[in-house]
């Protein structure tokens, strides 16, 4: 099971899925592209206390975190 995971101000939701399942995977990347284009930050980890910045889907990871844009005053 892979899953993305969207950081909010009440702490993050969750949304697991199968990598193997068609439909599941159609609605990871409409999530995903959803979220970018509402300005989240998109990173995958790429090691042990390592990320990455993606800026388009990748079905191959396990895990994907989303990051508000930060808003300052």
């Amino acid at each position: 099971m892979a899953i993305q995971i969207v950081m909010n101000r009440t702490g993050d939701s969750r949304h697991l899925f199968d990598s193997h399942d068609a439909q599941e995977l159609m609605k990871a990347e409409q999530r995903f592209y959803e979220l970018t284009k509402a300005a989240f930050t998109a990173a995958i980890r790429t090691g042990p206390d390592q990320i990455s910045r993606i800026r388009s889907f990748d079905p191959t990871a396990e895990e994907t975190v989303f990051f508000p844009r930060l808003v300052g005053g």
